[in-house]
């Protein structure tokens, strides 16, 4: 999986098509990852005696092959690529060629 925490990614199919937002949090074994404002999922609290009740909105986890990384330079979605450097695995943009970390 080549996205990451803190990527800016756009989503290309599902209900939030074209949506973009930053990754929170990546769940490799699942091949899924949580975005910001993206597949907002209602969840309802059970009041108790120290809480009362109330509705929650909090991001549920979509799959990675529903995502795009967001490319600032090009403004759009590209594809990632791998690239060595010194013996180390750098991510670059297929649109741009530029360097992501």
């Amino acid at each position: 999986m080549r996205i990451k925490k803190d990527d800016t990614v756009v989503v290309i199919s599902g209900k939030d098509k074209g949506k973009t937002g930053k990754v929170l949090r990546v769940i490799p074994k699942d091949n899924k990852v949580v975005v910001e404002g993206v597949n907002v999922q209602t969840k309802h609290q059970k009041q108790t005696r120290q809480a009362a009740s109330e509705i929650k909105h909090m991001e549920g986890p979509i799959d990675v092959s529903n995502l795009m990384f967001y490319d600032g330079k090009a403004k759009c979605g590209t594809k990632l690529g791998v690239k060595f450097e010194e013996g180390k695995k750098i991510r670059v943009s297929k649109k741009t060629d530029a360097i992501i970390d």
